[in-house]
């Protein structure tokens, strides 16, 4: 049997299109360029454009209202006699709505007269526009392409702006053509120069900055090759026969820095090195408000070479005598050198490179390393001990201490971490637990090693406590445990402010030349407090320590903003400063971070903007050219969000102890709202 199925198709009619409108815009952005044929012919070809449109009816101003259907991408021509006409431009958009545009032609074979042209550059960015009669349009030539053939240009109407960005800065001949109908042309030639605004820190090397100066009293400047390095470039500076005694050079124009210098009472130091014909030379540095030349303050400093490089340093704090006090509040975004002040001109020549802000320095504090950038080492010996800074003997790219007790050295002899005044803050050791650990190289075992704690105000306040060397040549860790005070010493007191520390090798044992190596004084923390990962910042026993470096400054703080994915109450602020572009900070744990089978970082962070870059990078603790890094980019401003870093590719092999932090690396940072972030919840997933 044969079974037949048929089955229907029934054809359906649909009618409804406004689902087209749904989400699509009306044409938009119009706009229409002519090109008229330079033959006297008057035939201009017209190019209609504009965002969502699909068709143009153009209506040619001649008198007669017909049109001609442009497509998107195309164009018409028309043949024009000599006069002024209105071109309509209608737009029709895939949702059958339209948009009009209204643009006035002048067809004129006359040569364009009475041509203005409006020129502005901002940095690299040069906006161009002009007015002119008789002219139906203008083509620019910006300068920079003059060996093209043909050299390109952009064309504009009378109502519009043509800009262009150069490649770099420099000074370029910019030709503005007013075209007739015809042939005949007008053109206006004028000489621009473009660059960023110059800033701190200044180094004349980037080819996007403009390196004008302002020269002054007779001094003569300009930008030239290092005498000391052809690689790179710096300003040089002639103070001829006849220039007045306080001749000097504006660094910029009369504008100025592009921002303010981040100068305070607490941060008042500005380097740059300079190359002098001469020691002895006094050069003053000067800082104003642009917009207010009373609002000043200028300080000196001597150069101590001839005919080589040095870094000068210029205290604002010191002012120069008979001048106006530094006054943080004033603007002071200008900056003037004054090279051999107070003395007449005599043809002196002078370098200077690398104007900047210094980053103060920080005093000695636990845990301490002898490998933070910029801070105090100073130590003080005692008892004919002598203590230099010196290489790891076992690993050179670590700094240590060396202490060597010669043979006139007092049985108590011993060195003071740090200078009379001790730490920033008290040591944080507790009747609960009160420990600290110091690395040491000692030549023998069986040497007694004493640290001594007390508050540096009152030196009967005093607390100390003995460890004593276990192997020879090689580090070790000794513990101090100031719960067990040596013997006949007064006991551990937690109502004293103990802030300031001192160590005694081979104590009472007189000197006979041995040498110690030490290093690392940190607290030990108590058996339930080990700092690793992850972090959240909310222990009131940890130590959270970070060391700043090169700008960055690190507070744990009252979260700003306690909401959407992080509640919680306590977070890390960190401040980037003026300093080096790489300014952070980092914070050594007590252990290894173990990647062994985790390894994806998040991070909590509240950006002040989107697009900072954040830098995640883990350190060896005593060597850090071991690391690993990642670098990624905010998203939002002004919330919370969870930043992923991914560290698949790290080396499980080797061992990382330093978690190191830095904001907007390559930039340097100006301690301002726009330069402080916060961040919480280290994990490791």
């Amino acid at each position: 049997m044969l079974l037949a199925v048929i089955i229907g198709c029934k054809k359906e009619k649909f009618d409804d299109t406004s689902f087209v409108n749904n989400g699509v815009s009306d044409p938009a952005k119009l706009s229409v360029l002519f090109n008229i044929t330079q033959d006297n012919t008057g035939l201009v070809t017209i190019f209609p454009s504009g965002e969502g449109a699909t068709i143009y009816d153009v209506y040619y101003g001649d008198g007669t209202e017909s049109f001609v259907k442009v497509g998107a991408g195309k164009n018409t021509q028309h043949t024009y006699k000599e006069g002024v006409y209105t071109v309509k431009i209608v737009a029709h958009g895939i949702n059958d709505k339209t948009t009009e545009l209204t643009q006035e032609l002048t067809v004129s074979f006359k040569a364009p007269e009475n041509l203005k042209t409006t020129i502005t550059t901002n940095g690299l960015t040069v906006s161009v526009g002009a007015t002119a009669d008789y002219e139906t349009m203008y083509h620019v030539y910006y300068g920079d392409e003059t060996s093209t053939n043909p050299e390109p240009y952009d064309s504009f109407l009378e109502t519009q702006t043509a800009t262009h960005t150069y490649a770099s800065a420099g000074s370029y001949v910019i030709r503005v053509v007013a075209l007739s109908g015809g042939v005949a042309t007008t053109t206006h030639q004028e000489t621009i120069k473009v660059g960023k605004q110059i800033d701190l820190p200044l180094t004349f090397d980037d080819p996007n900055y403009d390196y004008t100066t302002s020269d002054f009293g007779g001094n003569i400047s300009s930008v030239v090759a290092d005498p000391a390095n052809a690689t790179n470039k710096v300003l040089k500076v002639v103070k001829p026969g006849g220039a007045e005694v306080w001749a000097g050079t504006t660094l910029g124009t009369a504008t100025g820095f592009a921002t303010k210098v981040a100068i305070t009472a607490a941060n008042s130091k500005m380097t740059v090195r300079v190359y002098s014909p001469a020691a002895g030379l006094t050069m003053k540095l000067k800082l104003e408000d642009h917009n207010v030349g009373a609002n000043a303050v200028e300080t000196d400093a001597v150069t101590t070479v001839a005919n080589a490089w040095e870094t000068l340093t210029f205290d604002f704090n010191n002012n120069s005598a008979g001048t106006p006090a530094l006054n943080p509040a004033f603007t002071y975004d200008k900056a003037s050198m004054f090279f051999d002040f107070n003395v007449g001109g005599s043809g002196k020549v002078f370098y200077m490179d690398d104007l900047k802000m210094t980053v103060p320095i920080q005093k000695i504090s636990l845990p301490v390393t002898f490998d933070a950038p910029n801070t105090d080492y100073t130590v003080i010996d005692f008892g004919n001990n002598v203590t230099i800074d010196a290489v790891d003997p076992t690993n050179p790219a670590n700094k240590v201490k060396k202490t060597t007790k010669p043979g006139n050295a007092e049985t108590w002899a011993g060195v003071t971490i740090g200078t009379a005044a001790g730490f920033p803050t008290k040591v944080p050791i507790t009747s609960d637990f009160a420990q600290l650990s110091l690395r040491v190289y000692s030549p023998a075992a069986g040497i007694t090693i004493k640290l001594k704690l007390e508050d540096h105000a009152d030196n009967t306040k005093a607390v100390e406590t003995d460890a004593v060397t276990t192997v020879a040549n090689q580090w070790e860790t000794l513990t101090f445990n100031f719960l067990n005070n040596s013997a006949g010493t007064p006991a551990f007191n937690p109502a004293f402010n103990y802030d300031k520390a001192s160590v005694f090798f081979d104590f009472n044992v007189g000197g006979s030349g041995k040498v110690f190596y030490w290093d690392d004084l940190k607290l030990v923390p108590a058996p339930s407090s080990v700092l690793g990962i992850p972090l959240n910042f909310q222990s009131t026993t940890l130590n959270y320590a970070f060391t700043d470096f090169d700008g960055g400054a690190v507070t744990i703080v009252n979260n700003p903003n306690a909401s959407g994915i992080n509640t919680s109450t306590k977070v890390v602020k960190m401040v980037k400063n003026p300093g080096a572009t790489y300014g952070g900070s980092f914070l050594a744990l007590d252990n290894p971070i173990d990647f062994s089978t985790k390894k994806i970082f998040k991070m909590k962070v509240y950006s002040p903007r989107v697009g900072a870059k954040v830098l995640l990078k883990v350190e060896n603790l005593t060597n850090g050219g071991i690391s690993f890094e990642k670098e990624v980019t905010t998203t939002k401003a002004n919330e919370w969000e969870e930043l992923t870093f991914d560290y698949s590719a790290i080396n499980t092999a080797n061992s990382y102890q330093k978690v190191v932090l830095i904001f907007d690396n390559g930039t340097s940072g100006d301690g301002s709202a726009n330069y402080t972030f916060y961040l919480d919840d280290i994990t490791l997933n």
